[in-house]
């Protein structure tokens, strides 16, 4: 069961870069969610996906300190969640509850933003990840999707000329 929910239901066994896939797999359900059960399921499902994540890779990890292995994606469908509630809050508090397609650049950026932070591991996303314990391997992931998250915003603020009067 534990390995089962760090690798996302197998996705993280996935090859080649099993953390895009599971960043992937992860837009299109909270896309799905949101859609179908609106902006507050997807706020809980965030909460409970990062509750459940700390607690599956403090047992997966329990016996191999420091270790972070490919497979384990959970922290990412985390990361990736969060860094999909900023552009989600932002239709959702304007009454937009399906703007999915029509506001493909939202999600995309959520997505390419989330990617490149957790590649890059700038600042404390990679000060998290050298932590080398569990808790690091949710952390990292977390800190990318918050400024992922901020990276969407501004860039829509950017692109729609709100940063720009």
């Amino acid at each position: 069961m534990i390995r089962a929910i760090t690798t996302f239901g197998y996705v993280g066994l996935l090859r080649p870069a099993p953390g895009t896939w599971g960043s992937a797999l992860a837009i299109a359900l909270g896309m799905a969610i949101d859609h179908l059960l609106g902006f507050p399921v997807l706020v809980a499902a965030t909460v409970a996906v990062t509750a459940l994540g700390f607690w599956a890779c403090e047992q997966a990890l329990r016996d191999r300190p420091g270790e972070d292995p490919s497979e384990i994606v959970i922290d990412e469908v985390a990361g990736q969640w969060l860094a999909l509630l900023f552009p989600a809050a932002a239709f959702w508090s304007r009454g937009m509850e399906d703007w999915g397609l029509a506001a493909y650049p939202g999600w995309v950026a959520a997505f390419l933003f989330f990617r490149l932070f957790d590649i890059w591991k700038p600042w404390v996303i990679g000060r998290a990840d050298r932590r080398g314990d569990a808790k690091g391997v949710m952390l990292d992931d977390l800190w990318a999707g918050l400024f992922a998250g901020l990276a969407t915003i501004i860039a829509a603020g950017v692109a729609h000329g709100v940063l720009m009067r």
